[in-house]
C-alpha cells in the first residue's frame, strides 16, 4: 500500500506533534484525539467489552499509555496481528512533592533527574511547566486534569566559567545541588515562599475556568523546554526537537495506523515508563498489552496461535554515528542520517531482533522504496535497550527493534534526519496493509 502523506505533510504534522506534547500525558492525549477525529472507538478498562471486526478501538491507562486497534474483517488466525510499539516518556526533571526552596531569597524547587538524562543541556534554557494535576473538587470527589504553563517560567542558570575555570575540562553535575531550576525573586530573603499547589491551582483555572478545583492534591509535574522544534541545516536536512526520543515514533505508529487496510487486524501500542525501566501497570512490562489480547481472545489456545502469527515493530531511536565522534561506533555499523530506518541487533538480546524478523523488515523496506540500515554496538562498549525485548518475552511475540538514527539521544533537544522519520512511516504503512499472517513466507520444513 503506497503511504498518502509526503514528507513535508508528515514533518509539519510531525512538528506539531512535539511542540503540543511537552509529557507523556499529553502525548497520550494528542494521540488519541486524533484515533477519535478518525471515528476510533473508546473502550474503558471497567466496562464489558464487545469487539466486532471491522471496526475501531483505542484504551488508554494512567492518562499516559494508549493501545489502538483496528480490527480487521480477515480472521485473526488467517493474518495474525501486525504490532507497532513505541513509547510516550523522555528523560527529563520532574517536580519533587516537597519542591519549595529558599535559597538567599531566591525561589527554586528541588526537582528528580527522570531516566538517563543529559544534564548539561538544561543549562541557560527558557524552561516551562506541564503535567498532570489532581485534586479535590467541590464534591470532596477525586478528579486529574493536564496542565501546561506554556510560557517560560524557570531557568538552571549556569555557574560563571570565572568561578569554575575547569568547567570545560572536568566538571561534573551534581543532580541533587547543581540543576536546581530558579523561578523567581522574593522581595525579602526571610519572605514566605509561594506554595506550589497554590500556583498549580490557579494556573488550571486560568486555563479552565469552569473546573471544580477545591484542593491540588498532588501532582506528576515536568520542566520542559519552550524552544519550538524546527527543520534546521542549510539544506533542511535535520529536525531539531525536544522528545524526539520517542515520541518520534508514536507519531509515525500513528500516522500508519490511521492508513491501515481494515482487513486486518493492526495494533499501536505507546507505553509510558521506557526510560526507568518500563516496569509499571501501564509500561511494556506491565499487563497492559497482555491484557488486552486476553479480552480479544479469551480462549487461550486461539489467542497462542494468533500471536504466533503475529510481529511486534519495536520503533525508538537508534544511535547515528557522531562525526567528531566517530570512534564510538562499530566501524561497519555506523547509521547515517536520512539514510532510512535502521535494524537494532544485540547478541544478549538489548534488541529483541531475529533473522526471520529483520528479514521480513527489509522485505517491507523493499516494498515501500525506503532504504534500511544496521546498528550493533562496539564490542567493548555497552547497549542501550527499549520496549523490544519486554514486549516478546512478556506476549511471546516475534519482536524487531528498528529506529530513526539520532544525535544528542537524551539531550534537552535531540537532531534527527528530516526524512527518516517519514521512511519509517512508508514502512509502517506497508506493515499495516501486509496481507497475509508477517511469517507466511517462511517455509518450516
Amino acid at each position: 500500500m503506497t503511504a498518502s502523506c509526503s514528507m513535508v505533510d508528515f514533518n509539519t504534522g510531525l512538528l506539531e506533534f512535539l511542540y503540543s506534547s511537552p509529557t507523556a500525558f499529553h502525548a497520550t492525549k494528542n494521540i488519541a484525539g486524533k484515533l477519535l477525529a478518525a471515528s476510533f472507538i473508546p473502550l474503558y478498562e471497567g466496562d464489558i467489552w464487545q469487539l466486532e471486526p471491522g471496526k475501531r478501538y483505542l484504551v488508554m491507562r494512567n492518562d499516559s499509555s494508549i493501545i489502538a486497534f483496528v480490527y480487521g474483517k480477515s480472521p485473526l488466525l488467517d493474518s495474525g496481528i501486525r504490532m507497532l510499539g513505541a513509547h510516550t516518556d523522555s528523560p527529563c526533571l520532574k517536580v519533587k512533592p516537597r519542591a519549595e526552596l529558599n535559597r538567599r531569597g531566591y525561589f527554586q524547587l528541588g526537582v528528580e533527574v527522570y531516566g538517563g538524562a543529559l544534564l548539561a543541556p538544561w543549562y541557560d534554557r527558557d524552561l516551562s511547566m506541564a503535567g498532570r494535576v489532581t485534586y479535590r473538587d467541590q464534591s470532596d470527589q477525586i478528579a486529574s486534569a493536564l496542565v501546561d504553563f506554556e510560557r517560560p517560567v524557570a531557568v538552571v542558570p549556569s555557574l560563571a566559567i570565572h568561578l569554575d575555570r575547569e568547567a570545560n575540562n572536568a566538571r561534573s553535575i551534581n543532580a541533587q545541588k547543581d540543576i536546581v531550576p530558579l523561578l523567581l525573586q522574593l522581595p525579602a530573603e526571610d519572605a514566605a515562599l509561594p506554595d506550589f499547589r497554590g500556583l498549580l491551582h490557579a494556573e488550571l483555572l486560568r486555563q479552565q475556568p469552569d473546573l471544580a478545583i477545591k484542593q491540588v492534591l498532588d501532582y506528576e509535574i515536568s520542566l520542559y523546554d519552550t524552544q519550538p522544534p524546527a527543520i534546521i541545516g542549510f539544506e533542511q536536512d535535520f529536525i531539531a526537537s525536544a522528545r524526539l526520543d520517542n515520541l518520534l515514533s508514536c507519531f509515525i505508529g500513528l500516522q500508519a495506523l490511521l492508513e491501515a487496510d481494515d482487513q486486518v487486524s493492526s495494533l499501536l501500542i505507546c507505553t509510558d515508563h521506557e526510560e526507568v525501566g518500563s516496569a509499571s501497570c501501564c509500561g511494556a512490562k506491565g499487563p497492559m498489552l497482555q491484557q488486552f489480547l486476553e479480552r480479544l481472545l479469551p480462549d487461550g489456545e486461539t489467542r497462542a496461535r494468533v500471536i504466533e502469527r503475529s510481529m511486534m515493530i519495536s520503533a525508538d531511536n537508534a544511535h547515528g554515528i557522531h562525526p567528531n565522534f566517530m570512534d564510538k561506533h562499530d566501524e561497519n555499523h555506523g547509521p547515517l542520517l536520512n539514510r532510512g530506518p535502521v535494524i537494532k541487533v544485540n547478541a544478549n538480546q538489548r534488541y529483541a531482533t531475529t533473522s526471520e524478523t529483520s528479514a521480513f523488515f527489509r522485505l517491507l523496506c523493499e516494498a515501500a522504496e525506503v532504504p534500511v540500515q544496521e546498528f550493533v554496538a562496539r564490542t567493548d562498549m555497552g547497549c542501550g535497550s527499549t520496549i523490544g525485548p519486554v514486549v516478546a518475552s512478556e506476549v511471546g511475540v516475534k519482536t524487531i527493534d528498528v529506529g530513526s538514527p539520532t544525535f544528542a539521544m537524551h539531550s534537552i533537544r535531540e537532531l534527527a534526519g528530516a526524512r527518516d522519520g517519514w521512511y519509517l512511516y512508508k514502512a509502517a504503512v506497508e506493515f499495516f496493509s501486509y496481507s497475509k499472517a508477517p511469517f507466511a513466507l517462511i517455509s518450516r520444513s
